[in-house]
This record gives structure tokens, sequence and C-alpha cells, in this order.
């Protein structure tokens, strides 16, 4: 990360109250330095405010950390915060979107989905929208997906809708996926039940086109933008969906390799706007469509 080392570096992690998100603050906070400042969000003022006062308590913590109430429903309150980040500090060095809605695997999908699209896709598109041109240059702005996010994932009828295409192209294709599973017209479209997939698609999507837009600057200035799979994490929203945990991570080893992508002091140019594991790039048209996956989920 190479932020100007002359401006207090600011770092922002969404849905940071527990899990990977908390796992990320606390993991920042330890590698920033006294002068920087460490903000932690999350829709509920008790568990923000606790969070952050546990984060800041850390022996190894070394930045100033604060909570900050954010709904990322709220897509005016993003932006918001944005200009208060431009306004007090200039812009922001790191932005990590870690939102989630969790949903268990006997809930209906149709009945979550609003709540989960919101959380996962409308928020990821506003985060861009509005942390993007406030990133400095140097800065990270990463989005925590999942493998499930490649392409292939997706019945290829779907494809068209997200190849190549522009944010606002990805925001008309939720929209309209949203819009297929109310009027229950989805399967016949080529949508998958699991809303976890078409989900993680279009984040990775999203970020792909806001990556591209951007991609000669970002890289003159050492600037990452992309998407981020942690790989298989043990957290109370991931563990209703697997039966063998013996691989799972904890979320402070799951946070390390997101922490080496913000810490890098060259960013790979292979790297920019892709779905990165381990360090990695994941290819874009991988995968193959949760066939097997759909048949456990309710509709």
């Amino acid at each position: 990360m190479n932020a100007s080392p002359t401006a207090p570096r600011i770092a922002l992690v969404t849905g940071a109250n527990q899990g990977l998100g908390r796992a990320l603050a606390e993991g920042l906070a330890a590698r920033l330095n006294p002068a920087n400042l460490v903000l932690l969000t999350g829709r509920d003022r008790r568990r923000v405010t606790e969070a952050a006062a546990e984060v800041a308590g850390v022996p190894r913590t070394r930045a100033r950390v604060e909570g900050r109430v954010l709904d990322v429903t709220d897509t005016d309150a993003i932006a918001r915060l944005a200009d208060e980040l431009r306004a007090r500090h200039g812009g922001v060095d790191v932005v990590v979107s870690n939102a989630v809605a969790r949903v268990l695997p006997d809930e209906s999908q149709a009945e979550r989905a609003d709540e989960f699209i919101d959380v996962s896709n409308t928020a990821t598109h506003a985060i861009l929208r509005s942390f993007g041109p406030v990133l400095r240059p140097g800065g990270r702005l990463l989005v925590v997906a999942s493998s499930l996010g490649t392409l292939g994932h997706l019945d290829p009828r779907l494809h068209h809708l997200f190849d190549g295409a522009t944010l606002d192209q990805v925001e008309y294709a939720v929209e309209s996926w949203r819009d297929a599973v109310h009027r229950h017209t989805a399967a016949e479209a080529g949508w998958p039940v699991w809303l976890n997939v078409p989900s993680k698609v279009a984040q990775v999507a999203a970020v792909r086109a806001v990556a591209a837009e951007r991609r000669a600057r970002d890289l003159a200035s050492g600037t990452l933008v992309a998407s981020v799979c942690p790989g298989m994490v043990d957290t109370a929203t991931s563990r209703p969906w697997f039966s063998d945990y013996s691989l799972a991570q904890s979320p402070a080893d799951a946070a390390r390799a997101v922490l080496d992508l913000v810490f890098a002091d060259h960013v790979d140019p292979a790297l920019h706007g892709e779905l990165i594991r381990f360090g990695k790039p994941l290819p874009w048209h991988d995968g193959t469509p949760p066939v097997e996956q759909d048949r456990l989920v309710r509709p």
C-alpha cells in the first residue's frame, strides 16, 4: 500500500462486528501505525461500539479504532460516509466490503432474496460508486466474495448479462434477477435457486466493471481494486452450510491473505479487477452451475 507517508491512512471495513470482518479490522489495526484510523462498521450500534472497544483493547493494536454505525442497504448513508472521509481526511486508503446477510439452509431462498440482494449486491454497487472516487492513490478497494463468483457457475444463457458488463449493466441484471425471483420465473430463465451463486457472480462482475474503467491510472499509482475469496471460513454465517469443517480456517487465518494484499508493496497487474484467492486470480470463466446445491435449498 503506497499511500503518502505524510497523510494518516484511513481504513474502512464493513460488516466488521464479528467473523472475518472483525478479524480484518483487527489485522488492519495491528499493521497500521498510531497515526492511522480503522473504521469498523455494522448496523447495530451496541455491537459496533463493543466490537470497536474490543479491537482497540487488543494488545497488538497500534492504530486508532472507531466504530461507526452503517447500514449498507442505505445507499445514501454510504455516499455520506464517503463524502465525510473525503472532507475530513482527503479520502480513504483501504476499503474492505464484507457485509453479508445470513440465510439458513432451511429458509426459503425467494423469501430472503430482497435482504440478501440488498446487503450483498446493492451495497457493493454503492460502495464501488461512492468509495472508488475517494480512494487515494496506492489504496485498496476489496470486495469479499467467494469462488462461486466465477461466471461458469451460471447457466450459459445468463453469461452475456455479466461478461464485459458495465456497472450499470450489472445492476440492471441483478434487478432483473430479483424481479424474476418475485415473479417465480427465475428457474425457467436459468437462474439458480441458491441465492449465493448469482449474488457472488454479480459482485465479481461489478468489481471487474469498475476496475476495467480505472485500470490504467490504478496500475500507474499502485492502486488495487479487486474481489477476494478468503476460502472456507468457520463463521456463524457459513457453519450451517457445511457438515465437514476439518479444512475450514479461523477468521484470523482467513484474514491473513486479504491483509497481505492490502499491505503488498507492489500491485501485480494480473490481480487488478480479478477474483483473488490466496494471492492468485481465479479464471473468470471457470465453474459449473450448482445443480446439487439447488436440490438442497428451499426455493
